[in-house]
């Protein structure tokens, strides 16, 4: 697989998730970024190699790349244990969301409002991997990534734990501010097109949606929908007003 551009090359890098086999940088890059890029690879030992700029080129399939580009193996997932991170602890399930560039706007918001992990269901992501990273702004390579099989039951596993579990959904719901976001809790979203599975539904504790200014229900997709969860969250977590609606 190769990741390209300067962001996605230095994620993958830094989080550790994945094995790099090279680094390939055109002859004509010289920048201090890619600099300390090339300094980090040398320090874990990842080989780079310099070549002119069209033979990176004939190796992509785009000219987004900057001149530097990484061959790498896929990336390693966590599990849940490892998104528990006490009252700190925020998980946000995603069921249905099949387009990558969705997939990775969803994953730079979350990340930055501060979610501890992700869950999404088991299938081989291996091909789109390189859309997701560079549309995550590198995100995808640094948040907690869960595989699952079996999205019931890691939900279970979550509130077996303490963790409150929120749907968002319309049917017998709150608004999305009346939530209590400062215990440690789980979101999930589901898909435009099918929303969240029956199975999924059967594990959640209460129902959330975002009010719109119309009756134009079609407002957000899954990605807007996940940065306005995620920051009310983060907002909920920084801020001195509590809230203990559920």
């Amino acid at each position: 697989m190769i990741l390209e551009g300067n962001v996605s090359v230095k994620a993958a890098i830094l989080a550790g998730n994945r094995t790099i086999e090279k680094l390939i940088i055109s002859d004509d890059k010289h920048n201090k970024d890619t600099a300390w890029i090339i300094h980090r690879a040398k320090e874990r030992n990842i080989p780079v190699e310099t070549c002119p700029r069209e033979k990176i080129d004939a190796l992509t399939s785009g000219r987004t790349h900057g001149g530097l580009i990484a061959q790498t193996g896929p990336r390693m997932f966590q599990k849940e244990e490892e998104c528990l991170k006490g009252n700190d602890t925020f998980v946000v399930v995603l069921e249905g969301i099949e387009d990558p560039f969705n997939l990775g706007y969803i994953a730079r918001s979350l990340y930055s409002a501060g979610c501890t992990g992700i869950l999404i269901r088991e299938r081989n992501w291996e091909g789109s991997e390189p859309v997701i990273v560079k549309a995550s702004a590198g995100a995808w390579e640094y948040i907690n990534v869960v595989s699952s099989c079996d999205l019931p039951s890691s939900i279970t596993y979550f509130r077996n734990n303490g963790i409150f579990a929120y749907g968002a959904m319309r049917n017998d719901s709150i608004a999305y501010t009346q939530g209590n976001y400062r215990q440690p809790v789980l979101i999930a979203i589901g898909g435009e097109m099918r929303g969240l599975s029956r199975g999924v539904r059967d594990t959640l504790q209460q129902n959330i949606h975002i009010p719109y200014a119309n009756d134009f229900r079609m407002a957000l997709n899954a990605s807007g929908a996940a940065s306005v969860l995620g920051f009310e969250v983060f907002r909920q977590r920084n801020s001195c007003i509590s809230n203990t609606d559920r």
